[in-house]
């Protein structure tokens, strides 16, 4: 993605200026954030990990291997990609945002990292 940043932030934390185009990854609108204060541009809920998935993942970092691979064979097969890579084309910076409290064990960081490598 040369010229590209993407930026991972928790929806409880505050937009800054040099976020770019704020897309919510989750399936789900984080709780208690109103959509006033999460100043949120797009809502690409259908990238987000199936349901399935994320109840048998549980947020659980000992699984975040398993969970990474198969997160990215539901991307793989998801349309909904093509139309957030589309989106990620036409800003030279994107903020992906998650509601989740790990920042390092979440799905934004496998879908950062899937889009990176498949630009």
């Amino acid at each position: 993605m040369t010229g590209h940043v993407t930026k991972l932030k928790r929806a409880y934390d505050d937009p800054a200026g040099d976020d770019g185009w704020r897309v919510l990854v989750d399936r789900l609108w984080p709780r208690g954030v109103s959509r006033e204060r999460a100043a949120i541009d797009d809502w690409a809920k259908e990238v987000a990990p199936s349901p399935e998935l994320r109840t048998d993942w549980h947020h659980d970092p000992d699984r975040f291997d398993e969970f990474a691979r198969r997160y990215r064979a539901e991307l793989d097969d998801n349309p909904a990609v093509d139309a957030l890579r589309a989106g990620l084309a036409d800003h030279p910076v994107v903020t992906l945002v998650y509601g989740a409290r790990d920042e390092q064990h979440n799905h934004a960081v496998v879908l950062r990292d899937y889009l990176e490598e498949r630009w």
